[in-house]
């Protein structure tokens, strides 16, 4: 959004019905709603005895990272290291950053925000990456929280568990100035199997190899306090294998159409309810049974099925991508929506689809109540 269209958004704070004026297209975030999620996982896991460190590449927003906090969380996670620069700078003093940092340029960024944080953690998955953050902690004789990020089956990340992620914790215990820890593992090629039998399963197989390395270092005298991992699509699994000492998970407190299609044990929802919107308006209407708004492709992540139309619409009608600039509406026959009319959709992917966005417009029931910045925006490094 651009910064007239926001300045035009705050000056309709606190109106009543003002929802239906902001500019669009923009990102909604529906205030109760985000709300009950964040206590709903709170409470969950207080009484499965799990910390919360939510991540925040879903919201990469301060505010929200601060409202996690103060219901409970421990900090967050942070999936890059700007995202990490962007919290410390909003004030969040607790960060792990799940991702490796190899870079001679990221290291130098790494320490110097280690410098400037009580509670900085890094995960590392490889001996070379595990030598040069030694090198760099000791020169700069600050101590560096690392833990060893092991491989439970996605493979984007992570050493493979077993004798090589053993020997990888013992050089990372060994180095004067890394502190060892503990353990992550995010199983994420299982967090949208829709079968629930088969997700249970397989999350608590995953669930197993973490248990087994954390038994390992702690057979060896190495500190294994934290195990990291898990998410929003084993969050109501992962407690059973009493492996995990904090939840990672993130999109529940948006939910997005892939999180809504997975399946819950007996026939459940999930208790999150959808919370992030994108919000567009018709700007044409000339053909019969069909409609078109000024949300396409730059309005929506694009690596999953298109947005679900959530209100707005008359029953019946679709949403596709009709270009850059542009969605396209198909209508049921006989069916029209007028110039100016007001449509939300479900966002396909919640993660991917705020990096779209500078800010979010809360609203509470039909009132724009607030409009909050998105810091981390596009900090992919």
């Amino acid at each position: 959004m651009t910064s007239d269209a926001l300045i035009a958004a705050k000056a309709l704070i606190g109106q009543p019905g003002s929802r239906a004026m902001i500019p669009t297209p923009a990102l909604v975030l529906d205030l109760e709603a985000f709300e009950r999620n964040v206590a709903r996982m709170a409470e969950h896991c207080k009484v499965n005895g799990l910390a919360v460190r939510p991540h925040s590449k879903t919201h990469k927003s301060v505010t929200i990272a601060k409202a996690q906090v103060a219901a409970g969380a421990l900090g967050v996670c942070c999936a890059k290291l700007g995202e990490a620069e962007a919290m410390a700078a909003g004030g969040i003093e607790s960060i792990l950053i799940t991702s490796p940092v190899v870079t001679a340029q990221g290291i130098e960024r790494l320490v110097a925000l280690n410098a400037k944080l009580p509670d900085l953690m890094v995960v590392v998955d490889n001996p070379e990456n595990a030598r040069a953050l030694a090198a760099a902690a000791a020169e700069e004789k600050r101590t560096l929280k690392v833990l060893v990020d092991l491989d439970v089956g996605l493979h984007r990340t992570g050493i493979r568990p077993g004798a090589d992620a053993t020997d990888l914790a013992e050089l990372l215990d060994a180095a004067e100035f890394l502190e060892l820890r503990g353990l992550q593992a995010y199983a994420g090629h299982l967090m949208h199997v829709h079968d629930f039998a088969e997700r249970r399963e397989k999350s608590l197989g995953a669930m197993k190899m973490l248990g087994e390395q954390r038994d390992a270092l702690n057979a060896k005298g190495l500190c294994c306090d934290i195990v990291s991992g898990g998410g929003t699509g084993s969050y109501n699994i992962d407690p059973e294998a009493k492996v995990l000492t904090e939840l990672q998970g993130g999109s529940y407190i948006f939910m997005d159409k892939q999180y809504n299609d997975v399946a819950l044990g007996n026939g459940a929802s999930f208790p999150f309810e959808t919370a992030l919107f994108v919000q567009m308006s018709v700007v044409s209407n000339n053909t019969k049974n069909l409609a078109t708004t000024d949300a396409g492709f730059k309005s929506f992540s694009t690596d999953a099925e298109p947005p679900v139309l959530f209100s707005g619409a008359p029953e019946g009608a679709g949403y596709f991508f009709f270009g850059d600039e542009q969605g396209g509406i198909l209508l049921p026959d006989g069916a029209q929506l007028p110039l100016g009319s007001v449509l939300t959709a479900m966002t396909p992917h919640c993660d991917p689809t705020v990096n779209l966005y500078d800010a979010y417009h809360v609203v509470k029931g039909d009132t724009l109540v607030d409009i909050w910045p998105i810091e981390a925006r596009g900090r992919s490094a």
